[in-house]
């Protein structure tokens, strides 16, 4: 639907130009903006209709431009730079997304507080295959979406799986921060192509993951980043597995609990509720998944 109020000034975006955007992102060269302007100026178009009349533009490379110059990026579907498991990144106006942004939003409702201390949340489930790794990084993704500064932290350091959703080496990650053998700096990436966003992986498996998560280096390494970070949402192991889960959601505060639909038993989900409730943590929703 457009929208033309008579006499009214149209909004625009401030930051760069369309031009500028997509010459950065090597979708342009300097010689075809130039002519994309002078087709714009001759013939009073905006920028993205010259394109296109050109042929120089098409209109995913508009789409891709506007949503960075309202800090809404998104990665082209076919990017193979992230993985298509990604789909908040690679497909945000999807179903699936709206259902992560109204998760988002019932998080801020209910538990995330910056001034409070509260900006930390643990995805976890009770066993494997249900969706938490999927749930965790997505979220992660539309927090970013937002305009908050998000960390995704992988804290199963049994099996881990966002270096492979990101496509990160994981030579250096969280284990390697808690064992001391690296500092935060070393081990966060940012993921440039989602403004905001930043992956600690979990480093190489250690032989005792239990005993690392337990460590109070791990505290340490979530205050450290949380001076940096509006938004900390940490993937854990499957309850079933271990206790680090447990762990992990204490150190967070509070849990989001991830079941598959027809698939986890319902005692299953119950225990691990119980659990987390008596470590110390808050459960704050659940999310029945589907995909």
């Amino acid at each position: 639907m457009d929208m033309n109020i008579a006499g009214s000034t149209p909004l625009v975006p401030r930051g760069r130009s369309i031009g500028a955007i997509l010459m950065e992102a090597g979708r342009l060269s300097p010689q075809e903006v130039d002519f994309i302007i002078e087709e714009q100026q001759q013939r009073n178009l905006r920028f993205g209709e010259a394109g296109l009349k050109l042929g120089l533009l098409k209109a995913e490379d508009i789409r891709y431009a506007l949503a960075r110059q309202f800090d809404h990026p998104y990665v082209i579907p076919g990017d193979t730079r992230l993985s298509d498991k990604l789909v908040a990144a690679f497909r945000p106006n999807s179903s699936v997304v709206e259902q992560m942004r109204a998760l988002r939003s019932q998080l801020m409702m209910r538990w995330l507080d910056p001034e409070r201390g509260r900006k930390m949340i643990a995805i976890t489930s009770a066993q494997r295959y249900e969706g938490r790794s999927f749930i965790a990084a997505n979220l992660a993704v539309v927090f970013s979406q937002l305009g908050e500064r998000t960390l995704l932290v992988d804290a199963d350091l049994r099996n881990p799986s966002m270096h492979k959703m990101f496509k990160l080496e994981n030579r250096v990650g969280l284990s390697s921060l808690l064992a001391r053998r690296a500092d935060v700096s070393e081990a966060v990436v940012r993921i440039n192509d989602l403004l905001g966003l930043s992956v600690l992986p979990a480093g190489p498996i250690p032989p005792n993951p239990q005993e690392l998560i337990e460590r109070e280096q791990f505290r340490a390494v979530l205050d450290e980043a949380a001076d940096s970070f509006d938004v900390i949402v940490l993937d854990t192991p499957a309850a079933a597995l271990s206790a680090d889960a447990y762990v992990a959601s204490l150190r967070a505060g509070a849990a989001v609990v991830v079941a598959r639909k027809n698939a986890t038993p319902v005692n299953a989900v119950r225990s691990l509720t119980n659990g987390i409730s008596q470590s110390g943590a808050v459960v704050v929703g659940s999310v029945l998944n589907g995909y």
